[in-house]
Formats: structure tokens, sequence, C-alpha cells
């Protein structure tokens, strides 16, 4: 029997081999969007292995947080471009500058008990003080051979000091010791997910992001690489901006994750260790990430199923912190950061825990009340009470119309708005959880920016409202509430 066969046949190669794959998914991603505004101060690094295996060479041990129990691995997404035709650029859709900074980052943490994988999402523009480090050719900042730590926005970690200093700066921002790093780019994004015949997404709208060459139907469909690689990348779809984006990464990779241990690729063996082979050369790693370490790591993790994985963001407190000569930043929510991280220390599970969570009583809404304009139609009690309602919330609640009807009609309440404001849509529904929700099209370009509640004899209850946007976009998730669930049958794209 051949090495190869022998492989194929242990059932604890098998786990081995689909969590490598695994880490090459979470690894890609979304890696690289447009490029932002990180800056560049050290040369572009040299293309290869090499200086992903050195990760570890230049971080000193002294003042590393100690080791906890578990295991964690550092998974970065550069936005580089090095190397790819102008023909690979146009297929991928990413012909933007490259930034060479860390485009993705995710601590991956593995159980001590090797029964729970939980995955943090750091935002790309945090705002954190970097490590220690000395500011070096173009770029922010004064070139100077004296040390520094500065703030800045943590994706630019890598192009100020490498995978070392990135490592570094997420050890002391966290307070998590990380054990293993490995990186890739776009192309292994591409790859991984053709390797593994397909991403399964779903939405409950179409969406269309011009940046990133996103186009999807409504309803639920298996996207191979290039198409997987647009999805993961959109910043410019409902929820907009890194959360969102992060959000429907985290999605990929648990369809990931679950047609790796689950799916037909999970009873076919010979095909985990082809796609784990093909798949080996688009990810750098520390050189003590050996397959032999990562089998010690997994060798217990026989059939994770979604509800064993986790998925979180870091919690954001202000989401545009303007920044000298750093323009718009992210800000974390620095109580509840710290406890999503003291939890991942501690080997507890990343959900469940209320310091990490909204604020009990009130429902979390994406958008503040106070910048949602409502009016509420009649003169009646009921409708008197309902803007009461909406203007404690924090709404703005304007005067009825002149001539409005008063009295509720029969049947449900409903809000009927400009579906151009459909991102605030959210926010309102969550306000009248009982109404009816009713979105119109409106010609030309001038979007009514006001709801318009029309009370009935239903859903006339008013819910309280926090604005929370973290819990809304980033809240932490088991892997089965990101699922699919095969609610509406698959197009391949």
């Amino acid at each position: 029997m051949s090495p190869l066969s022998r492989l194929a046949r242990s059932p604890r190669s098998r786990r081995t081999l689909a969590l490598s794959c695994a880490v090459c998914a979470a690894l890609t991603c979304g890696a690289g969007p447009e490029a932002g505004s990180a800056a560049t101060n050290a040369p572009a690094p040299p293309g290869g292995s090499d200086r992903a295996r050195d990760a570890f060479d230049k971080v000193p041990a002294a003042g590393r947080p100690a080791r906890g129990p578990g295991t964690n691995v550092l998974l970065v997404g550069l936005d580089r471009r090095e190397g790819l035709s102008q023909k690979t650029k146009n297929r991928l859709h990413v012909n933007g500058e490259q930034c060479d900074c860390t485009d993705v980052l995710m601590l991956l943490h593995i159980s001590a008990d090797r029964d729970r994988v939980s995955v943090v999402g750091i935002p790309r523009d945090s705002y954190v003080r970097f490590a220690e480090h000395r500011d070096h050719g173009k770029g922010f900042g004064k070139i100077t051979d004296r040390s520094t730590r500065h703030l800045g926005k943590i994706n630019s970690t890598y192009a100020h000091g490498g995978p070392a200093l990135t490592i570094r700066t997420v050890e002391q921002v966290t307070g998590v010791r990380v054990d293993h790093y490995a990186e890739t780019d776009f192309r292994g994004f591409e790859k991984t997910v053709n390797r593994l015949g397909g991403a399964e997404v779903c939405s409950s709208k179409p969406l269309q992001d011009k940046n990133s060459g996103l186009k999807l139907a409504k309803g639920t469909h298996v996207l191979n690489g290039n198409h997987a690689l647009r999805f993961v990348r959109a910043r410019h779809v409902d929820p907009p901006g890194d959360l969102g984006r992060m959000r429907r990464q985290q999605h990929v990779l648990g369809e990931l994750l679950r047609t790796l241990t689950g799916g037909s690729m999970a009873e076919n063996p010979l095909e985990v260790v082809r796609a784990a082979a093909a798949l080996r050369d688009s990810v750098r790693r520390d050189k003590g990430l050996t397959p032999q370490r990562l089998a010690g790591l997994v060798r217990d993790l026989r059939g994770l199923t979604p509800e064993q994985t986790e998925f979180a963001t870091v919690p954001i407190l202000e989401f545009d912190h303007r920044a000298p000569v750093w323009g718009s930043t992210l800000r974390w929510d620095g109580p509840r950061a710290r406890a999503l991280f003291a939890d991942l220390r501690a080997d507890r599970p990343v959900t469940g825990n209320p310091a990490t969570g909204p604020a009990p009583g009130a429902t979390p809404v994406p958008y503040r009340p106070e910048d949602v304009s409502v009016r509420v139609a009649g003169t009646g009690e009921t409708a008197a009470r309902i803007a009461q309602d909406l203007r404690d919330n924090g709404f703005n609640v304007l005067d009825p119309l002149r001539g409005a009807a008063s009295g509720p009609r029969g049947g449900r309440t409903e809000i009927t708005y400009d579906e151009h404001w459909q991102r605030k849509a959210s926010t309102v529904s969550a306000a009248m959880p009982g109404a009816v929700m009713r979105p119109r099209k409106v010609a030309g370009s001038k979007h009514s920016q006001v709801f318009t509640v029309r009370p009935g004899t239903e859903g006339t209850d008013v819910a309280d409202v926090v604005y929370d946007r973290s819990s809304v976009e980033g809240a932490p998730v088991r892997g089965d509430d990101l699922d699919c669930d095969g609610r509406t049958p698959h197009n391949r794209s």
C-alpha cells in the first residue's frame, strides 16, 4: 500500500487534512479588496515562503503573553498583486493598487480538548498602537533609527515590519499569544475554493458591488473560486464596510468547514488528500507549523460539526474615528473586546458571554435611531402612542401631515418607505417587529428619507432598540447560525 493510500485510509489523517484545507480557506477568505489607505513604509517583501517561515525569528521572547490552553494560529490574507499578469488581474477583478498590507487578520483558536474551533476577525482599519519597531522606507512618519510605538491601522503593521511586527502587535492589543502564523493571497483563495468544489453562499436580496465585481442574484448559490473571491471582497453591499465583509468571509469559511467535515469530500478521503496536496503551495507558514505539528493539533478533531465552530468580530465602539494621517479608522469597544479575548485566552467559548453582547433588554440595530426620520399617520390615541414610543427610542419623529385620517386601519400596521433607504429599514422594523414593511420604488434622484407608519389594529407595539452595529454585523455566533441550510436550490456560478 502506498503512503498516500495509507494516509487516505486513516480517519485521524482525514481530519488532519480536512483542517489543513480549512486553514487554507480561512487564510484566503477576502484576501485583498481594493487597496485602502494603508501605509507602505517598507519595501515589498520577497515572494516565496521564506519570510513566513521566519515569522517568529524576530519576535523577542520578552514581553509576550503567557501560553494558554489550546492553540492559536494567526491567519493573514495579503493585499498583494506582485507577479499577477494583467490578464489575471482582470479575471480576478483586482486592478487596484496593492498596499502590501494584511487585508485579512483572523485568530483561529483550537480548544485544548479539540472539540471546538473559534475564529475571531480583526478589522483591517482597527486603530491600535503598533508594537515597538523602526520605521523605514516611504510612507507615513519620519525615517529614523529610533524605535517607535506609534498608532495606526493594524493592517499596516505588515508594511512597517513584516510578519514579526504583525504578530507582536496582535499579541499586544489582544493579550493572546500567537503559536503559529500563516498567510496567503488572491490566487490562493481562488485555488482553495475551486479545489474544494465551490463555496455555498446565500442572500435574501440581490447583491452587486462594482469594486469587487460581485453580481449575485437572490437565493442560494455554489460559487467557484473567482466568484467567491468577489463575494468575500465586497464592501459596498448591505451590510456595508469591513464588518459586513468580514461576516461574509466567516460565512464562506463556515460553509467550507461544513463541506470538509460533513459533505461528500469527508466520505472520500483520497479527495481530501489530493485537495491538501494541491493547496500546499498556496499558503506560506511559520517553520513550526509542520504537517506533523498540525496532525498533532487536530488528531482528536473527529466529526467536527458546525455547532462546534464559532465566529466573531472584535466589537467596535466608533466606526469613523478620524485619526491624523490615517483618516477614517475603527476604535474598539474596550470592555467588550477585552472580554472576548479573555474568553479566547482562557479557552472558553466566545459565544454566550453577556459581556461581549448587546445590553440586555433592547434589540441592537445597525443605524442610530436619531438618524432615522419617521412620520406616524393619523391623530388618534394609537398613533399618538406609537409616535411617543418611537420618540422615546430616539427616532426623529415628524409631525403628522395635515388632514391625516384618525384612528387605526383594519389589519396590521404598515410602514412604507423609499427602497433607496433599505439599509435603514432594519432599524425601523426592529422597533416595530409586528408591522409590515412596504418598500416603494421611487423614480428620479430625489429620495425621501421619511418612513411612514400607518397604524392598524395589529402590530402597533414598539420595542426598545439600541444602536449597536457590532452586535448586528459581528456578534459571536456558532457555525450553524451561518449555514444556508439549503433554503433554495443551488445555482452553479
